[in-house]
């Protein structure tokens, strides 16, 4: 297939999927409920991280986990108490299990109370232009900065351990890229779309590979160097936009 051709199909694609009909289906949904600045990225935040298995049961344990927390998580982080833990505690999604849980609320209570909030996290102090993959490990180390089990860290992938990041990278999505059709957020300004990678999944991956877009075979970090890198070529401002194209192919089918 032809670059031109390659990239009117994309477009085409990011136009057909990039609609507010995706969401109804899809974990971010579950941030959509909220207005407050804070209540969206919390609730994204928990979203993302449960992202992986059946996308009926990532809905339904994010909504779980809103509920618990009265609709208001970012009061909940801020002013909960050992006792309002206890729900938390029994919690159970794949292999995030309640320590998990209890632990990414207290780290996300570190966060907004000692580190400026989510969005200040995602930013090292000592570099003005931080690389994306730096920016997700300097984010990491700060979550782990609170008391927890080991078991726990492989709930945050780090991509200098070459690990793809795909539920980071999504998240970052959503925060940062803003448009007309308000799927995703855009409530951001410390990051722009440009700086975004690809999450990369099996079957982004796959569709990635079948456009020629993508010659390595494992899903890790220097794959979504690689196919972040070709997407630039097609739109280097929002080269993350074509998320909903090779995610909506491989879906309906028209990309195998």
């Amino acid at each position: 297939m032809k670059e031109t051709e390659l990239k009117s199909l994309l477009d085409e694609a990011v136009d057909t999927y990039n609609r507010k009909a995706f969401i109804e289906n899809d974990p971010i949904l579950i941030p959509h409920r909220f207005s407050k600045k804070e209540d969206i990225e919390i609730a994204a935040f928990f979203a993302a991280s449960l992202a992986w298995g059946n996308r009926k049961s990532i809905i339904q344990n994010t909504s779980k986990l809103m509920m618990c927390m009265d609709e208001a998580p970012h009061e909940f982080i801020l002013q909960h108490t050992a006792r309002d833990l206890k729900p938390f505690r029994t919690f159970v999604h794949r292999t995030f299990n309640g320590n998990d849980c209890v632990f990414f609320i207290s780290a996300l209570k570190h966060l907004y109370t000692k580190r400026g909030g989510l969005e200040a996290a995602f930013t090292p102090n000592n570099k003005p232009n931080p690389a994306f993959k730096d920016r997700l490990h300097h984010f990491r180390e700060l979550f782990l900065e609170v008391k927890h089990l080991r078991r726990s860290e492989k709930h945050l992938s780090d991509p200098w351990k070459n690990s793809s990041s795909k539920r980071l990278c999504m998240f970052l999505r959503w925060m940062v890229r803003k448009d007309k059709r308000g799927v995703d957020f855009g409530i951001w300004r410390s990051i722009h779309a440009s700086e975004l990678y690809l999450p990369l999944d099996v079957h982004t991956g796959n569709v990635g590979r079948q456009l020629g877009l993508l010659e390595r075979k494992q899903n890790d970090w220097k794959a979504v160097e690689e196919i972040t890198q070709q997407l630039r070529r097609f739109d280097p401002n929002d080269p993350v936009k074509y998320d909903f194209a090779l995610f909506g192919l491989g879906v309906n089918g028209i990309v195998k």
